[in-house]
Order: structure tokens, then C-alpha cells, then sequence
């Protein structure tokens, strides 16, 4: 039975399309972005479907965050699906990295997915599923670097992991599944002109992940085709 998922990111890409596809499937949506306003195809999504609730919700404001918590007052989420992310400058090379970006990476990709699990953890537990959904990335991947390069991002999302893995660890107890997802090379305005997987295939695996997931899957890594990718 269809039920509630919490996303954030959702102006674009990723978080668009999973708001477009649970809606689809008779889910109610809440979805989070930055900036609503702006967020004009988010806008004509819930204007479509009356199931869709859109929230403002920048994931580094945690007070903002807090705010939007009380403000759902205990409703219970059953999936919530940390999408959001930002990649910083690309191309940087060694010797070449901002600091100071290095930081706003790590703070959007890191600590704000632990943020999130954190602050609606209740709603989560009033929930069904009780099933968090973090994307990662495969560059996270420690095993899988051969090219080198990417500090920022993949520092972050092998961050990320470690994260997934103690949520997966400190809230097993409370029947909570938590699991790190990457979406494969999606074409987004993030993966860029030259991806190869279309966003709604990447999404469509995605979603059944969130929707088939059990509590022995709690801590490991996914690939959107449901393949498990090493930490």
C-alpha cells in the first residue's frame, strides 16, 4: 500500500523525477527544495498531483530543518530519501582545491543526510517502512578508485557511507533500514550532457530499492540496478 516518502532536492534531476514517479504510484510526496518558487517544473508537478506537498528546506539550515519537523508534528514518513547534494567545481586538480568549497561539499553531502535521519527520526518511526535512502555515488566507492582526482565529491560520499553504515548500526534496534544508493550516471544538470542512463530509468531502480527494502540490505551500498557496490 502506498504511503509517505520525505525527499529533499527536488527542483531537478533526481529528486524531480522520484517525486514524479512515487506520485505516479499513488504516494503522497513531500518534497523539499531550496527555492519553491523557482522550482517551476516541481511546481506543475504538484499542480498535477494533488498527493505532492512542497516544502522550503535548505539542508545545510538545520533550524530550518527543525522548523519543518515541528511543522509536520509527528506525521509519520514512511521512506525519507536524502537526495539533495552539490558537487562543487569540477575539474580541479591536485594543488588546485578550494578549501573553502571542499567544506560547503562536504557540509550539503555529509552532514546534512545525518542531519536529516536525525531530525525526522521520529516521523520515520511512526512510519511503515522505516526505510532511509541516501544517495551516494559510486566515486565513493574506496575500492572502485583507479582514476584518482574528485576530492571534494568523493571524499564526501565515502563519508556518506560511514554514515549510512553507523545509522544502519545505531538504529537497527528501532527496525530502521538504512542504505546508500547510487543512481548511476544520470542525465542531470549534475551528471552533465554526456551521461548515458536516463533519469527516469535511474530513478525507476532507485524506487524500487526504497520500495523492496529489508532489513538485511540495512548498511550496505546499491546500485540503481539493485547490484551491491563495494564500500
Amino acid at each position: 500500500m502506498p504511503g509517505t516518502i520525505f525527499i529533499t532536492g527536488c527542483s531537478r534531476g533526481i529528486g524531480l523525477e522520484m517525486t514524479r514517479q512515487f506520485s505516479a504510484a499513488g504516494w503522497e510526496v513531500i518534497a523539499t527544495c531550496r527555492n519553491p518558487a523557482a522550482a517551476w517544473e516541481l511546481g506543475d508537478l504538484a499542480t498535477e498531483f494533488k498527493n505532492i506537498e512542497v516544502h522550503t528546506l535548505d539542508v545545510t539550515d538545520y533550524g530550518q530543518m527543525a522548523d519543518l519537523a515541528r511543522q509536520l508534528d509527528g506525521r509519520p514518513l514512511d521512506i525519507l530519501c536524502s537526495n539533495a547534494g552539490y558537487y562543487g567545481p569540477k575539474g580541479v586538480s591536485f594543488g588546485n582545491v578550494d578549501v573553502d568549497e571542499w567544506r560547503k561539499v562536504l557540509e550539503v553531502n555529509t552532514i546534512s543526510p545525518y542531519k536529516l535521519v536525525e531530525t525526522f527520526l521520529p516521523n520515520l518511526l511512526a512510519g511503515s517502512n522505516k526505510v532511509v535512502g541516501v544517495l551516494s555515488s559510486k566515486v565513493g566507492s574506496i575500492a572502485d578508485n583507479s582514476s584518482g582526482g574528485g576530492y571534494m565529491y568523493r571524499s564526501s560520499k565515502t563519508a556518506v557511507n560511514q554514515v549510512v553504515k553507523s545509522l544502519s548500526v545505531d538504529l537497527a534496534g528501532q527496525g530502521v533500514t538504512v542504505m546508500a544508493l547510487h543512481p548511476g550516471w544520470a542525465k542531470t544538470e549534475m551528471g552533465g550532457p554526456n551521461a548515458l542512463l536516463p533519469v527516469e530509468e535511474s530513478v525507476d531502480g532507485l524506487k524500487r530499492l526504497l520500495l523492496q527494502a529489508t532489513p538485511d540490505q540495512s548498511g550496505h551500498f546499491y546500485n540503481y540496478d539493485g547490484s551491491e557496490i563495494p564500500w
